[in-house]
């Protein structure tokens, strides 16, 4: 397991960098991804990101009361997760439209996490941790990258950094550190169930090992409870919004119905529901839909209403009666 997560020992140098080329080009290939919407590009970036490798050396070396490898590993991920970050923001530069949730899918799935997003990672962490442990089930590890998706989120920090959404890009950062916590959370938990411990001959101050052992294992389950808090109120929040766009899309489209209107669109904003609505002249009358929104126990006050006008003409060919 050492020689597979840890940076150390005579082939250090060709790791680390074996690491930062792979790192590069997978941030690449996920913010092209990201800004052309390609699910497919975004997978790729995810199986060929070493990411995993020093969030995976941070937990060992936690487990194995390695201080060296500890720091090393926490300082490579770091850098890594910067360097991702950066990536994002250039590509953002090189893009002529901003990259950000409401023109961009990719975008929309990485900047609101929520409490089910730590129970992926979580069950998703330990899958990673079982393919260190046990090399029968190593092949699962592709499929545990695509799952935990740690360089896409930082690269769409990195671009909506670029385009002025600072609470996109903190909500995508959210997501990556929320990967992080649930990898060496439940990294930690299943090492200690396979009683994982430091080989004989590497047996160094064992006393230094167990308290240093005890203060990572407290950082890191307080790591994961001060993520849960911001996860929650995203939850709660994304579950009250919800039910407000729905409310307020039912009695809109029950307006626009009566009216010979289309509902068109219905996207919620910061505190606000912006709906588009099509159709012929005469515009109908929005207080009807304000009383009928009231009605439905939503504030009409939050919503915002475009209304596009539109007339059909059958085209004929000029001189053909």
């Amino acid at each position: 397991m050492r020689d597979a997560v840890l940076f150390d020992g005579a082939d250090r140098g060709q790791r680390l960098s074996r690491f930062w080329i792979l790192l590069s080009l997978a941030s690449i290939i996920a913010a092209a991804g990201i800004v052309a919407e390609s699910t497919a590009a975004v997978i790729g970036a995810m199986i060929v990101a070493p990411m995993m490798l020093p969030i995976q050396g941070t937990m060992l070396s936690t487990v194995l009361g390695d201080r060296v490898n500890l720091f090393r590993s926490i300082a490579l991920m770091g850098a890594g997760a910067a360097v991702a970050i950066g990536i994002g923001f250039v590509v953002g530069l090189l893009v002529a439209n901003d990259v950000v949730a409401a023109t961009n899918v990719q975008v929309a799935g990485r900047v609101h996490p929520g409490l089910i997003d730590l129970l992926a990672a979580l069950a998703t962490g330990v899958v990673g941790s079982f393919a260190l442990i046990r090399r029968d089930i190593s092949d699962t590890l592709p499929g545990v990258a695509i799952a935990i998706s740690l360089v896409p989120p930082l690269v769409v920090s990195g671009l909506t950094l670029e385009s002025g959404a600072i609470e996109e890009s903190l909500g995508a950062l959210l997501l990556f550190v929320t990967n992080v916590a649930s990898i060496l959370a439940t990294g930690v938990v299943v090492m200690a169930l396979f009683k994982v411990r430091r080989a004989p001959v590497l047996q160094l101050a064992p006393t230094l090992s167990v308290v240093h052992k005890h203060k990572a294992g407290i950082a890191i389950a307080a790591m994961l409870i001060i993520v849960a808090i911001p996860l929650t109120i995203s939850s709660v929040n994304t579950g009250s919004n919800t039910v407000r766009e729905n409310a307020i899309r039912t009695a809109a489209e029950q307006w626009a119905d009566q009216a010979g209107w289309d509902l068109v669109t219905v996207n919620t904003g910061v505190n606000r529901v912006f709906l588009r609505v099509t159709g012929p002249l005469p515009a109908p009358d929005t207080d009807e839909l304000a009383a009928q929104i009231a009605e439905s126990g939503v504030d009409p006050s939050v919503v915002e209403v475009e209304l596009v006008p539109s007339q059909f003409v059958n085209l004929e060919m000029p001189g053909v009666p």
